[in-house]
């Protein structure tokens, strides 16, 4: 059914994203499909460059993609049909390049319960789910 599954994860809030890679694996498995995470770095404001180190962004990108490669490797799923990807930049817009450019045919994200500012304001999930040219299913946590 669905062949290639884009998950994105905040690797700064974990928790929240097991249960979308837990759908996304078993989709994929029952499919033979293959999933994606991906996570958006965002970018790092010119005020703040002189308060940072030289090496900010590559330590950052380092840190979310070992954590990427942790959270691949718990899947359980066969190393050829699951991998990782880092982008940097505003997040709905990286997913949905990251989604457009990996020619998914599902993103599977999670997304907490909705508050007042949400309605609102929007969240990214809501960015996804308007704008994505494939299915989107958001796991509630």
């Amino acid at each position: 059914m669905y062949k290639q599954i884009l998950v994105p994860v905040d690797t700064a809030d974990i928790a929240l994203a097991q249960p979308a890679i837990a759908a996304a694996c078993a989709l994929a498995r029952g499919s033979g499909g293959s999933v994606r995470l991906v996570n958006v770095l965002p970018m790092t404001p010119v005020m703040l460059a002189e308060y940072v180190p030289p090496d900010f962004d590559t330590q950052q990108r380092k840190a979310a993609e070992d954590a990427l490669a942790a959270l691949t490797r718990e899947c359980g799923i066969e190393a050829a049909h699951i991998s990782s990807t880092v982008r940097q930049g505003g997040i709905y817009h990286e997913v949905l390049e990251e989604a457009k450019a990996m020619n998914a045919d599902l993103i599977v994200m999670s997304s907490h319960r909705p508050a007042m500012r949400t309605y609102f304001l929007g969240s990214n999930a809501g960015h996804v789910v308007r704008y994505a040219k494939c299915s989107v299913l958001v796991v509630r946590n």
